[in-house]
C-alpha cells in the first residue's frame, strides 16, 4: 500500500466519524489545552500539548493520548471524550503530536522498539517526566492509549517502557514490534494486512526483549479492534492478545466473555474484574473508526481512572456535593430492578443530567426508563431523556433500569452528578 493511499484511507476515516457525530465538542470547561515547549530530550521533535482539570488532587494520575496518522494531539483532545473524563475524574491528559510526513508515529524504527533507544517513544517520555516532575503526578498512575497509529504507539510504550506505564488501551493497533523494518520505511503491509502470525511466546519474546534484563511488573493491556478494519486488520486483534496474554503468563483461555454491548464480545485474561491483566473488546462490522462515544469511559474504567488512587477496584469515598441519590433494588436469581431518584439539593437549575456510577462486578443492564444507560456494564452513565432533563434546586427525578447479576447484587459505591460527587 503506497503512503499517499493509506493518507488518504486515514482523512477518509476520520472524515466518516465526523459525518457518524462521533468526533466530540471540546470538553466545556475553564481548563485549557495548552503547549509545552523545551520539556527534555526529543530527538524527533514532537509537539506536546497538556490538559489539566480544573482541582486536580495533590498526587494526580497521568494519561497520554496518542493520535491517529495525519492527526494531532489537538485533534486527540477535541475528537475523543478523554479531556471531558479527566474533568469528571481529575487526571492530567498529554497529547503528543506527530511531525513527520503523514503525521504518523515511529513503531517501526529498531530504535522506537528499544528502551532509551531514540526516536519518538524517547519524546513521549520526556513529556510523562516532565508532567511527573512539574505536577507531582503518581508515577504508579501513568498511562497511555491511543488510536490507529497511537494504538501502536500504544503497545510500543507498553513493551519498552514497562517501567513507566502501568496500564494501556489500543484503539486498533498491531502488536508490539508487528510493524518493524530495517530498509527506513515506516510502514509494513505484512502486518497491516494481518498476515504476520506468531505464536505466543514468539509475540512475547519481542516485548521481553525490547528491555533486556528488565524484572519488574508488566503493564495491563486492553485492547479495541473492528471486524471489518480495511486499514490494520482484524488478524492483529488475536495477535494481540497473543502478546500481551503471554507477556502475563497467562492461559490464551479467557476467565470470562461476555457483551457488553450489542455486537461487542469482551474477553478478560486473568481474571473477571474490571482492571484485569489484559482484557479486549471484539466489535462486530465496526471499520477503522475508533475510539467512538462511550468506549473512553470504559477504557477510563479499566485503566483505573474512575477511581481516586489506590487499588483501582475500590470505590472512593464520595464527597458531599449538591446532589442527593437515593438507590433502591428489588432482586431475583438472576437479575434485578433499580430504581434511581436525583434531587438537586443546589442553588442553580439544571438544564441537562448525567449521572455517573460504577455498576458492581457482573451486573449488566438490559433496559432502562426515564434515561439512557451506557455502557451496560462497569463504569456507566444514566443521561436524562427528552422530557426530564430540567431539574430545579430541592427538585427530584426518578430513572430505573433492569439488569442481569452472576449473583453479586451489591449497590453502586459513589455517584456523581454533571460530575460533582453526591450524597
Amino acid at each position: 500500500m503506497k503512503v499517499t493511499a493509506r493518507i488518504a484511507g486515514a482523512v477518509i476515516a476520520a472524515v466518516t466519524l465526523v459525518i457518524a457525530g462521533l468526533i466530540a465538542a471540546p470538553p466545556a470547561a475553564s481548563a485549557q489545552l495548552t503547549e509545552v515547549t523545551n520539556f527534555g530530550t526529543n530527538p524527533t521533535n514532537l509537539r506536546m500539548h497538556l490538559y489539566v482539570p480544573d482541582g486536580v488532587p495533590a498526587r494526580p494520575a497521568l494519561l497520554v493520548a496518542v493520535h491517529y496518522c495525519t492527526g494531532s494531539g489537538p485533534a486527540f483532545y477535541s475528537g475523543t471524550e478523554f479531556a471531558a473524563l479527566a474533568d469528571q475524574h481529575k487526571y492530567i491528559v498529554i497529547y503528543p503530536s506527530a511531525t513527520r510526513s503523514g503525521s504518523c508515529f515511529d513503531v517501526s524504527s529498531p530504535q522506537a522498539l528499544r528502551h532509551d533507544g531514540g526516536s519518538d517513544p524517547v519524546g513521549i517520555v520526556s513529556m510523562v517526566r516532565y508532567v511527573q516532575q512539574r505536577y507531582n503526578t503518581d508515577p504508579d498512575r501513568t498511562y497511555v492509549t491511543g488510536a490507529s497509529s497511537g494504538a501502536m504507539m500504544t503497545n510500543v510504550l507498553l513493551g519498552a517502557y514497562p517501567d513507566v506505564f502501568k496500564a494501556g488501551a489500543a484503539f486498533a493497533g498491531v502488536p508490539f514490534g508487528c510493524f518493524a523494518t530495517t530498509d527506513g520505511s515506516s510502514w509494513n503491509s505484512q502486518c497491516a494486512n494481518g498476515q504476520r502470525i506468531m505464536t505466543p511466546q514468539q509475540w512475547g519474546d519481542l516485548v521481553r526483549a525490547a528491555y533486556p534484563g528488565y524484572s519488574g511488573p508488566r503493564p495491563r493491556m486492553q485492547i479495541w479492534h473492528g471486524t471489518e478494519d480495511s486499514t490494520l486488520r482484524y488478524p492483529n486483534f488475536q495477535e494481540q492478545i497473543k502478546q500481551w496474554t503471554d507477556v502475563h503468563g497467562l492461559s490464551q483461555t479467557p476467565s470470562l466473555t461476555d457483551q457488553p454491548r450489542s455486537g461487542w464480545t469482551r474477553t478478560r485474561y486473568g481474571g473477571t474484574g474490571t482492571t484485569v491483566p489484559v482484557e479486549a473488546i471484539s466489535l462486530q462490522g465496526v471499520g477503522h473508526s475508533l475510539p467512538m462515544g462511550g468506549m473512553a469511559a470504559m477504557t477510563i474504567a479499566f485503566l483505573g481512572l474512575n477511581t481516586g488512587g489506590g487499588d483501582p477496584s475500590q470505590t472512593p469515598t464520595p464527597r458531599p456535593g449538591a446532589c442527593r441519590v437515593t438507590y433502591s433494588m428489588n432482586t431475583w436469581n438472576t437479575g434485578f430492578t433499580a430504581t434511581v431518584t436525583i434531587t438537586n439539593t443546589g442553588t442553580a437549575q439544571l438544564s441537562s443530567w448525567s449521572l455517573a456510577f460504577a455498576l458492581p462486578a457482573g451486573q449488566t443492564v438490559t433496559s432502562a426508563w426515564n434515561a439512557t444507560v451506557s455502557p451496560n456494564s462497569g463504569q456507566v452513565t444514566a443521561r436524562n431523556a427528552s422530557y426530564n432533563g430540567a431539574l430545579a434546586p430541592g427538585g427530584s427525578t426518578q430513572f430505573g433500569f433492569q439488569a442481569t447479576h452472576n449473583g453479586n447484587t451489591s449497590q453502586p459505591g459513589a455517584f456523581t452528578l454533571n460530575g460533582a460527587a453526591c450524597t
